[in-house]
């Protein structure tokens, strides 16, 4: 089984509490660089083993991600102990990955369980009209949600048509990132901004001129495009291969009331404050967290009991793209332990030039470097620990984050969110995406591929935030 070393860890964590409890925090000051190789491992994998090994890469990137875990993990408790070794796998299990996997299980499951029926042609102005829409509920029920109640019909409206990369692109760009920008509901990175204090509201009313021009411009430019290329001649099939004449509407609406549920539950587990917590080898489970993911847990298994069998068949319903997602996601979250460790370090660790690159000479902060710093690294870290490491390195006290140093949040915030985008693993939906659209006979562009797609059109809206906005 792909997390059988995972549960191994586990289990010999457990039988060494107290050993573990010592060592819940790694000195990423104390750390060599060389302990970045398997993080960089596991990305060069999935950027490159896709094209040099298609059909290997396909049966057996699980066993990829686990090896590349184990080349941190191993060495690492032989040279610092099982202790700290221990340590950082319960606390990137419990605090990070189970909490993320649950989420997007949850969501992945039931708007999976919303079929929307009728006869949509991808027309420019149709395809154009669903980005909107999804852009706009990213901020209301996250950018996974969206993105997995969106993405089916969207291709599935384009199936009759030559190009679809482009629409399955953008919409990465809009509904996977971009649009989660507004509210802490829209993605991770917000989210523990809102645990560590900052208003509900600020996002919305400090970055939503960026917001507006980044989506404006996007829109319009895939309208344009899309456009051009449904003018060219032999662009639309002379017959629709999936036809469907029944009138539009939705079919398993049940599930839009489980996804209120989940999106409940998600807000419960920020505004609740408890003082119960239970200490699991060092790491603390509060009991919110604990309630929202029970919560979300009961949520999976009522929709797969409620939605009826012809709406997960019409919806081609599997779990394949969820298992790419846990299993390379698994091996992300565990090698990705010393990288944030080196980073959390700031001037005393291996990444002090970073840290000192977003510090004006008189010691005050640069917001146009707060965005870059926050953002490059957020295309390959993960996004919610990299805007917590600048959220800190920037002072971390959210009242002097709202308002005397407002406009560098909005640039960690901006960095954090936009920047997602840059790359396939920038943020969990990316890749969820791009496993549906494959799953349904879209040929992806490799790793690299979808770079120069976002090197090409988010870049230079990038550098037009700069100057306009940091």
């Amino acid at each position: 089984m792909t997390f059988r070393y995972l549960r191994s860890l586990t289990l010999g964590a457990a039988g060494c509490m107290p050993l573990l409890a010592q060592a819940a925090d790694i000195d990423g000051s104390q750390l060599s660089i060389l302990w970045g190789v398997p993080f960089a491992g596991i990305l060069l994998s999935i950027a490159i083993m896709p094209l040099l090994a298609p059909m290997f890469w396909h049966h057996h990137f699980g066993k990829v991600s686990a090896a590349w875990a184990l080349a941190f993990l191993l060495p690492f408790a032989a040279i610092y102990g099982i202790g700290a070794a221990g340590a950082g796998v319960v606390h990137a299990l419990l605090a990070e990955y189970i909490p993320f996997i649950i989420l997007l299980t949850a969501l992945f499951t039931v708007s999976g369980g919303i079929y929307i029926r009728g006869n949509l042609r991808g027309s420019p102005g149709l395809n154009t009209g669903i980005l909107a829409i999804g852009t706009v509920l990213a901020s209301l029920m996250g950018t996974t949600g969206a993105s997995m109640l969106l993405i089916r019909p969207l291709i599935r409206a384009n199936d009759n048509r030559k190009h679809v990369v482009h629409v399955v692109v953008f919409f990465i760009f809009l509904v996977s990132n971009v649009g989660g920008s507004l509210t802490p509901l829209g993605d991770p990175p917000l989210f523990l901004g809102f645990l560590k204090g900052i208003e509900f509201s600020w996002t919305l009313r400090h970055i939503l001129p960026e917001t507006a021009l980044m989506v404006a411009v996007l829109l319009v430019a895939f309208f344009v495009l899309d456009s051009w290329l449904y003018r060219r001649e032999g662009e639309v099939m002379p017959t629709d291969p999936t036809p469907d004449d029944r009138a539009f509407g939705f079919d398993g609406g049940i599930n839009f009331v489980l996804l209120l549920f989940v999106v409940s539950l998600v807000l419960m587990s920020g505004i609740w404050k408890s003082d119960v917590a239970f200490n699991v080898a060092g790491t603390e489970v509060g009991l919110p967290g604990l309630v929202r993911d029970i919560g979300l847990i009961v949520v999976t298994v009522v929709s797969l009991q409620v939605t009826p069998g012809s709406v997960h068949a019409d919806n081609q319903f599997n779990w394949g793209p969820m298992q790419e997602v846990a299993k390379l996601f698994a091996g992300i979250f565990l090698t990705i332990i010393p990288v944030i460790a080196m980073l959390k370090a700031g001037v005393d660790g291996p990444f002090s030039a970073i840290v000192r690159a977003v510090t004006n000479p008189d010691g005050s902060p640069n917001p146009a470097m707060y965005f870059w710093a926050t953002g490059v690294l957020s295309s390959f870290l993960d996004n919610a620990p990299t805007y917590l490491v600048f959220f800190n390195t920037a002072g971390g006290n959210p009242q002097e984050l709202m308002t005397t140093l407002a406009p560098t949040l909005a640039a960690i915030s901006a960095g954090a969110v936009f920047m997602g985008a840059n790359t396939y693993i920038g943020n969990a939906p990316n890749l969820m995406v791009k496993a549906i659209a494959e799953d349904r006979g879209v040929k992806m562009p490799s790793f690299f591929g979808y770079m120069a797609w976002s090197i090409g059109i988010l870049v230079p809206l990038f550098v037009l935030l700069t100057w306009l906005f940091f």
